[in-house]
């Protein structure tokens, strides 16, 4: 709100000020051609200005101030842009989009590389294996170097033109892994890390306590609920080997703790996913594909 604000947009908060709904009017003339954005909490107010920025009449040159997150998101919006007919150029300061707008175009997009993390990690926890079409090694997505931190645990790992295959091991080894540009995955990797025969360490996530839940706090409360050892750190997770056993899994709303913490059921009876239905968000059909790729029913 504060930085189209300051581009000139008429912006008012319909409630409480500082929190949704807000109502957006139209602009009076000519909206500003530069604006400086934090991108230490999230990527998306970042693509979100971007993805706007060919239709001002002057353009955009946005400036970037802290440590930026997610990279690989906003590598990835502005290739997308680039196949719409926009021009768009990173810059040491952030980035600058041209006026011109967008023009229409075929284009092929990829299967959600952070939702198949999870059956990635599925794989990893009961020795399987699991091959996803259309992830291959021209993909977009920064997420799908978290095949990369399951090699490094032990998994076989083939990432192929047009597909990628990760096979589980009979023993996992724990690793310290930075998740900054593929934070999305943290949950995933600290549902692995119990099964693994020595210690995880998550780092780099300390701006996902902002996300849909407390992503750090909340993954560290369900697993100790289900019998893990963890140790919370402000920029991250330590996890320990364990055996996990039944509990019912708070969820608090987000689609991330449902799926990544339903994997504990594959190694483990008595897993209950409370609010199941918050998957819908991005993955309606979420345990239907889990139980056809791995027989753990639901329900």
């Amino acid at each position: 709100v504060a930085a189209l604000r300051a581009l000139g947009a008429e912006v008012a908060y319909a409630g409480v000020e500082g929190h949704l709904p807000v109502r957006v009017a139209g602009v009076r003339g000519r909206l500003g051609s530069a604006v400086t954005l934090r991108a230490d909490v999230s990527s998306q107010f970042t693509s979100g200005l971007l993805l706007s920025a060919p239709c001002f009449a002057d353009g955009l040159v946005l400036t970037l101030e802290g440590d930026v997150v997610s990279r690989p998101y906003l590598e990835m919006t502005a290739a997308v842009m680039r196949a719409f007919g926009a021009t768009v150029t990173a810059t040491a300061a952030g980035f600058e989009a041209a006026p011109g707008g967008y023009r229409a175009a075929a284009y092929a997009i990829e299967p959600d590389a952070s939702a198949a993390s999870y059956f990635f990690a599925a794989a990893a926890i009961t020795g399987g294996r699991i091959t996803v079409p259309g992830l291959g090694r021209t993909s977009l997505q920064g997420d799908l170097a978290f095949v990369g931190v399951l090699e490094r645990m032990g998994c076989a790992v083939t990432v192929g033109a047009d597909a990628t295959e990760v096979r589980g091991p009979t023993r996992l080894m724990g690793v310290e892994a930075d998740l900054r540009d593929l934070s999305d995955t943290a949950q995933t990797l600290a549902v692995v890390a119990p099964f693994a025969a020595t210690s995880t360490r998550i780092t780099g996530i300390g701006f996902i306590r902002n996300k849909e839940s407390d992503r750090v706090g909340a993954v560290a409360a369900q697993l100790r609920r289900a019998g893990v050892a963890v140790t919370e750190e402000p920029d991250g997770l330590v996890i320990h080997p364990g055996v996990p056993h039944a509990a019912r899994i708070a969820t608090y709303e987000d689609h991330r703790m449902a799926m990544s913490f339903a994997l504990l059921a594959l190694r483990t009876d008595g897993i209950v996913i409370e609010d199941p239905g918050c998957v819908t968000k991005t993955y309606p059909r979420f345990f239907a594909d889990l139980e056809t790729a791995t027989g753990v029913r639901s329900g």
